[in-house]
């Protein structure tokens, strides 16, 4: 066995050269190492350590002029990761891999291309929102040729935090924000509600009767001032319209009292409602409260009337999240072995259609939402309508891995089926509900709302009730507002309430 050595003139020269290739080497080695991203947040955001679940957002650089991190978009995600810190210090960096959560996929399966990466840290736990959410942390957009082998190390520093949103006041336009004394003590944090009061251009100090309108998944109190600029908004301008904010941590909180979001409806109607009636010209009776909403704020509505019945003095209802379970949005919950992903030929289940045709499953919205965490669409419904164990964790509808539904939390869920709700009650219900139920979705609701709203029609007309509910042909979820549909509502409205409209 012999050994390889330089001659001993060539020794000394070749030492640097040597560290020159022993550095290449390692050089090379680490750019080729697996892709991962390091988060770290400077003292700036917290100069204490951090408990929140650390996501990194990727958009294609070469297609989206947005940021990373407004993402993820509901119909087309990128891909995105989530991992939750536990006591994370500042400039300690946090190793977002292949062992994070991933959509669609772990990130050693992200496919190579140009990317824009982004890092948020969820700080706010009153607010659904990720990256434009009020308090929540960011990192610049860092641009890369990303390749799930050989990229390495990507270094991600948060140091920014999402400003308040300045909330745009006027003659017209007034802001409530106050803290809840029953939301408060549930959460042990002080919790706000807040509103917008809009008031009628001509003799805005007139009393008049109270629309508070109730916004869909993702809207709040911001959106008041649409309700004077959009046609199809203008419904109840001759009254005073408060724009109410649903938003909260698990999403939209429906203004249901539930054992994860709190009080939500009676802190409303206990709390907010009082406040705005002492402090702004409205009349304060039952027959002088209307209630709206869309979507989620459809159900919403439907749900204070119903379980409010003295407070409120009639409400329209438009394109409301599902409203008898029987058919959540196209699946029977309390069929047997139900399931959320697959019908019973084994076909998938969709969430959305353009048309006729869908474009969006059940199980790839679910897939979402566990990246997300809490705040996306399907969670908002188990916050609000599931039990919480004995571990004081929220059970789960359906299993995340297969789609099972747990019929001990469907059974569990019948205490918010506005259609069960209605007919175990309606010999209470019944008469202090005349007049008042209004109900209207779209044929072709892109969320397969119709079908339960249809349930529900039948239920009330076998019930006896006088209330209105159509499902209105060639309308989806959004089509179905507009200016013809507004004036219609107004006419409706001011005609419950004995007034005059334009």
């Amino acid at each position: 066995m012999h050994s390889t050595r330089f001659p001993a003139r060539f020794r000394a020269r070749s030492i640097p050269w040597l560290l020159l290739w022993a550095a290449f080497v390692q050089f090379s080695h680490a750019a080729e190492a697996p892709l991962a991203f390091e988060v770290s947040y400077t003292p700036q955001v917290r100069t204490g350590p951090i408990s929140a679940r650390v996501y990194v957002l990727l958009t294609a650089a070469t297609t989206s002029r947005k940021e990373p991190r407004e993402g993820p978009n509901w119909f087309h995600p990128e891909p995105f990761f989530a991992l939750d810190a536990r006591d994370w210090k500042p400039d300690d960096p946090l190793r977002i891999d292949a062992n994070a959560l991933g959509f669609p996929a772990p990130l050693n399966q992200l496919p190579s291309g140009h990317y824009s990466a982004q890092a948020v840290i969820r700080l706010n736990r009153d607010t659904h929102k990720l990256g434009d959410g009020e308090g929540n942390a960011y990192s610049p957009v860092v641009t890369a040729l990303l390749d799930a082998r050989t990229s390495g190390v990507i270094a991600l520093t948060v140091d920014q935090i999402v400003p308040p949103r300045p909330f745009a006041e006027s003659a017209g336009i007034r802001l409530v924000d106050i803290p809840s004394r029953l939301l408060s003590a549930f959460h042990h944090r002080e919790i706000r509600l807040r509103a917008a009061v809009l008031l009628p251009e001509d003799t805005p100090d007139r009393k008049r009767p109270a629309l508070y309108v109730i916004p869909g998944f993702g809207g709040d109190h911001h959106m008041a001032e649409l309700f004077t600029k959009q046609d199809r908004f203008r419904f109840g301008k001759d009254l005073v319209r408060i724009v109410l904010d649903p938003d909260c941590g698990t999403g939209h909180h429906v203004f249901a009292d539930s054992a994860t979001n709190g009080p939500r409806g009676a802190a409303l109607v206990s709390e907010l409602i009082p406040y705005i009636e002492s402090h702004y010209p409205v009349i304060a009776e039952t027959s002088a409260r209307l209630v709206t909403g869309h979507s989620s704020g459809g159900w919403s509505s439907l749900w204070l009337q119903i379980t409010y019945p003295d407070a409120f003095g009639g409400v329209w209802s438009t394109s409301p999240d599902p409203v008898d379970f029987r058919d959540f949005s196209a699946i029977d919950l309390y069929a047997p072995s139900a399931n959320m992903f697959r019908d019973s030929e084994g076909n998938r289940r969709p969430i959305a259609r353009k048309g006729a045709t869908p474009f969006l499953f059940v199980e790839d919205f679910s897939r979402v939402e566990d990246v997300y965490g809490p705040g996306g669409q399907l969670g908002s419904f188990e916050a609000v309508f599931s039990p919480v164990g004995r571990d004081r964790r929220l059970r789960r509808l359906w299993n995340r891995t297969d789609g099972a539904i747990d019929p001990d939390v469907a059974r569990a869920w019948e205490a918010y089926d506005i259609r069960l709700v209605l007919e175990r009650n309606w010999k209470m219900l019944g008469p202090k509900l005349k007049g008042k139920i209004h109900v209207y979705t779209g044929e072709r609701d892109n969320y397969y709302l119709e079908g339960a709203v249809k349930l529900l029609k039948d239920s009330l007309s076998k019930l006896g009730s006088d209330a209105r509910i159509e499902v209105i042909p060639e309308k989806d979820h959004s089509t179905i507002l507009d200016s013809t549909f507004a004036q219609r509502l107004n006419r409706e409205m001011t005609a419950a309430l004995g007034l005059k409209a334009d």
